[in-house]
């Protein structure tokens, strides 16, 4: 590698590694040269090198382990789950989203408030109305209750979860939903479902509100990918 010049040399660092990571020169699983020897390389003292280091595993690419070195996780930073994603197939999509949703239908049944009751109870009736309208439609009226449902559990971290999944799921179903007829017999698909999973929430009882989920979600993945 050619040595790098000054400023910011950690960030250049960390820049030069992610490259030749993403090349291959240090595939996933493998392990990278220690400090001294990227430090020669690079041009740079250690404390870049571990700096750099720092920057790449805060970003999932590398991981330390204790007395054997730096190794390589993934071949791009985490940054990239989104395009991860759309890359995807529906059926794993769905695999994932399901392994999220059920547990925050339980959460939500458990924590919901007042004015949570009042969100699903709207977007219950908005995804009603949207059985009248067209795919696109329907589908954010669809994706619009169930981000309801995930914030009604009240956990920072599902929401973020479903934010990135959101709009991969968007695009997918709106296709999926025209290209299969999934509506052509029933335009309000799976009405009874989401209004049986927001009256269990409305109970306050988890273990109804994980199994409706779940069973929707599972109707609906059976039914999307049965071609």
């Amino acid at each position: 590698m050619i040595p790098l010049r000054p400023s910011p040399l950690a960030e250049q660092a960390s820049a030069r590694i992610e490259e030749q990571i993403r090349a291959g020169q240090w595939p996933v699983g493998g392990k990278l040269p220690g400090e001294v020897a990227l430090a020669k390389e690079l041009g740079v003292g250690r404390s870049t090198v571990r700096e750099a280091l720092r920057t790449l595993a805060a970003a999932g690419m590398v991981q330390s382990r204790q007395g054997s070195g730096v190794f390589v996780t993934a071949d791009r930073p985490a940054g990239d789950w989104p395009a991860r994603l759309r890359r995807a197939e529906l059926a794993h999509v769905y695999e994932v989203r399901t392994m999220v949703e059920v547990q925050a239908a339980r959460l939500a049944a458990t924590r919901r408030t007042a004015a949570d009751l009042t969100a699903l109870d709207a977007a219950l009736a908005a995804r009603r109305t949207a059985g009248g309208a067209d795919d696109t439609v329907f589908v954010d009226a669809d994706i619009a209750l169930h981000t309801a449902l995930v914030a009604a559990a009240h956990n920072p971290v599902l929401d973020d979860l479903f934010a990135q999944f959101a709009p991969v799921l968007r695009e997918q179903l709106v296709t999926l939903v025209g290209l299969f007829g999934i509506r052509s017999e029933d335009p309000n698909q799976g009405y009874d479902s989401h209004a049986a999973l927001v009256r269990a929430i409305h109970d306050g009882d988890p273990e109804a509100a994980g199994r409706v989920l779940a069973a929707e979600l599972e109707a609906t993945r059976s039914h999307l990918l049965a071609d």
